[in-house]
């Protein structure tokens, strides 16, 4: 497939209208920021969930994100983790010193709540579907409850929101890379077909971490795949339309018999 003569509807860049190169431009910059964000994003949500350093996002981060500690409640791990620097240390002691003694009410009343008043609601009053609601003595006992990672329901919304974003990304990435003259041609295939089998296993480890921890380093492979394609695709694309010569294969298209 390394030699197989152009398809009769393939247009390379160098035959695609100025604004429609234009167009693919702006669209692959502004995609490639965002994908810079997302990881940024995954990094900021998980370096030191699991307690150790809070500028290391470790494979423990990760399974403690989707299958729980074990060792505590959620507020615990939170407190010791990515949320240790958003209270003091004495108020931080206050909140896990009540989760520890059973969460009662009259405590949480005196000691508790003016916390959680001044250091916690502007973020977590409910109005984030993606972060716990720490509104109410009922919403701040259901975080004190046995670490065990993110709920079913919470993924179940995650993954529909993952699979038709990143499906569409790669959908529009991948149709603007189909224009890149890329030999051989399976290779090119499999750069274009890679993300999308990869983020299918992206969202099935979340599920079965919880089930086997191990599961992670799948999740870390597929999370690599998505990147190094968005990065080739990324890449050769810009440089094919705006830095590259146009191959003679192209220049020659009218004496190659289909």
């Amino acid at each position: 497939m390394s030699d197989l003569p152009l398809h009769r509807h393939y247009l390379h860049y160098s035959e695609l209208p100025l604004s429609q190169r234009v167009l693919y431009t702006a669209a692959l910059l502004v995609l490639g920021t965002g994908y810079l964000f997302a990881l940024l994003n995954v990094y900021f949500t998980y370096a030191g969930k699991a307690g150790g350093n809070p500028l290391l996002l470790t494979t423990e981060d990760l399974i403690v994100a989707y299958s729980g500690s074990g060792k505590g409640s959620r507020l615990e791990s939170a407190l010791r983790g990515p949320m240790a620097g958003m209270l003091p240390a004495d108020e931080r002691g206050v909140v896990m010193a009540w989760a520890a003694e059973g969460s009662k009410r009259p405590e949480y009343d005196k000691s508790v709540a003016p916390i959680l008043e001044k250091r916690c609601m502007t973020c977590h009053d409910g109005s984030n579907p993606h972060l716990p609601n720490l509104g109410g003595f009922d919403n701040l006992k259901k975080v004190t409850e046995k670490d065990t990672g993110a709920a079913i329901a919470t993924l179940v919304r995650v993954s529909h929101i993952h699979l038709f974003g990143i499906t569409f990304i790669f959908f529009l990435v991948g149709l603007m890379f189909s224009h890149a003259y890329v030999r051989p041609v399976w290779l090119k295939c499999s750069v274009v077909a890679l993300p999308f089998a990869a983020i299918m296993v992206d969202v099935a480890s979340w599920y079965m971490i919880k089930v086997f921890h191990p599961f992670v380093y799948l999740e870390i492979l597929a999370g690599g795949i998505l990147a190094a394609c968005f990065a080739f695709m990324f890449l050769v694309s810009l440089y094919q339309m705006w830095f590259s010569s146009t191959p003679t294969v192209v220049q020659d298209r009218d004496r190659i018999v289909l």
